[in-house]
Formats: C-alpha cells, sequence, structure tokens
C-alpha cells in the first residue's frame, strides 16, 4: 500500500512517521519545500531517537518522499488529509484530490470536529471518502478513529481500517456524529473541569492530582489541554458547539482568554503549566 499524506504539521507528520514505521512507501505533500524539509527534520529525529532507545530496530527513509504538488499523489493507494481544520480548505482539497487520484483511491480526512459528510460532499464520489481520526501525538496514542460518513463505502472504509491496523494502531468503528467518540465525550467533560477550577478555587495542580488519582486518569485535564494545544481545544470545542448548541460544549471564558494571550501550553512554553 502507498500512502499520500497532504498537510506536514505536528499531525501530518506524526502520521508520516508512522507509515514510515510500518515500511509503507509514503509521499508527503507540504505547500513549500522548506516546510517539508522541517517535517522530513522531525521525523528523522524521532524515529532516531526510537532507534536509541531500543524501541525499534531500524528505519527506512528513503521510502518517504516529499513533493508540493497535489498531482504527485496519483499514485496513492489512500491519500489522508492532514490540513488546517477549516471546512472550506478541505473541501477544496478534496474536490482537488478527487481530480488528480486514481478512480479507486481512498480519500481520508483527519479532521477531529468537522462533518466527514461534508467533506466527502464536495466531490462526485463520496463513497471513497472516509475519516481517519488520529489523536495527537499520532506516533503515541494508539487510538484512531475510522469515520463512516452518510455515503462511505464498505471498500474505502475497510481499507482505512486496515491501514490503522498496519500502523499499529488500535482502529475502531464510528459514524460522522459530531466529535465522533471521544471527543463527543472529551471536550465537555475536559470544558467542565477548566470551569471547576473557578468555581471551586482549586489550582491546576491540586484539579490534575485529583483526577488522577481519584478516578484513575493517567494525565490530568489541565496537563491534558497544555499538551493538546489551548488553541485546538478551543477551535474543536467551538465546531461542537456549533453543531450540537449544548452548553458544555461551549469553551469556557478562561480557555478564550488564555488561547488570546498565545498561552497555548506545551508547545507555546506555558499554559496552565510552564515548559523549558
Amino acid at each position: 500500500m502507498k500512502v499520500g499524506v497532504v498537510g506536514l504539521g505536528a499531525m501530518g507528520s506524526g502520521i508520516a512517521q508512522l507509515c514510515v514505521e510500518a515500511g509503507l512507501d509514503t509521499v508527503g505533500r507540504e505547500v513549500t519545500l522548506e516546510l517539508a524539509e522541517s517535517a522530513y527534520g522531525r521525523i528523522d529525529h524521532f524515529l532516531t531517537r526510537k532507534v536509541e532507545k531500543g524501541q525499534i530496530e531500524s528505519f527506512d527513509l528513503d521510502r518517504l518522499t516529499f513533493t508540493t504538488e497535489l498531482a504527485d499523489l496519483a499514485d496513492c493507494d489512500i491519500v489522508i488529509e492532514a490540513i488546517v481544520e477549516e471546512l472550506g480548505a478541505k473541501r477544496e482539497l478534496f474536490r482537488e484530490l478527487e481530480r488528480v487520484c486514481r478512480s479507486d483511491a481512498v480519500l481520508a480526512t483527519n479532521t477531529s470536529a468537522l462533518s466527514v459528510t461534508e467533506i466527502a460532499a464536495a466531490t462526485s464520489t463520496p463513497e471513497r471518502v472516509v475519516g481517519m481520526h488520529f489523536f495527537n501525538p499520532a506516533p503515541l496514542m494508539p487510538l484512531v478513529e475510522i469515520v463512516r460518513a452518510e455515503l462511505t463505502g464498505d471498500a474505502a472504509f475497510d481499507t482505512a481500517f486496515v491501514l490503522g491496523e498496519q500502523l499499529g494502531k488500535q482502529p475502531i468503528r464510528c459514524h460522522d456524529t459530531p466529535g465522533f467518540v471521544v471527543n463527543r465525550v472529551l471536550i465537555p467533560l475536559l470544558n467542565d473541569c477548566v470551569r471547576v477550577l473557578d468555581e471551586a478555587r482549586v489550582t491546576p495542580d491540586d484539579l490534575d492530582t485529583g483526577m488522577k488519582f481519584g478516578t484513575g486518569w493517567p494525565m490530568g485535564p489541565c496537563a491534558l489541554l497544555d499538551l493538546v494545544g489551548i488553541d485546538v481545544h478551543v477551535h474543536a470545542s467551538e465546531a461542537l458547539y456549533e453543531k450540537l448548541r449544548e452548553p458544555r460544549m461551549a469553551p469556557p471564558p478562561r480557555l478564550v482568554a488564555m488561547r488570546n494571550a498565545g498561552l497555548l501550553g506545551r508547545k507555546s512554553g506555558r499554559g496552565f503549566f510552564t515548559y523549558d
């Protein structure tokens, strides 16, 4: 199986890394070669670390090629989109992918909060469009949600599920509903946790300790939000609220203020906690 990955930011480069680890020929597409080279450096760094730690024996980066041209994805069996989380941009990309890819190629979106059905509707072959929602960071998080849109065909759905297994993930099957499975549960729960910070006048440290030792969470909610990215969570929360209009889905003012102030968590060096 040959895999294409469109968008090589943190999520896309993580997916491309998984493909290389699995021994799959992979084509990564970015808008500039400079961005592609940056992704190559990240992938090489993380795979080298895994070899040093004895987690893998070796890797072959010759399996990974880069391009700025969508046409270079023409011979891929499946293309996974991991670009900006905006419906218009994704719909435009899928129209182009339908034009340049083989007619039997599966087109997958890694969206976390947008409708796979609405993305697929931009094409004339929605039966080959499927959701593959990896979790951040993709190389470490074991889950991938395989999302069936309204018109997704069995062949595309099964191909995506098998690829999830090939990449060493635990895939689960779900239908195209707002937030799919995990985010539908987790986003309002994390929002509740943040509201408790103010209402119970508890510190982020104590809240995280309470959830770890009181409920068995492996990571506290504040640390998790810092890892995911405050901006990413707020964006997904706003998208779910727009679809569902459930108050718990709306991001708390505290998170919106942090996002606006650039306190994004680990990637900015400061969120609920401070990072070196």
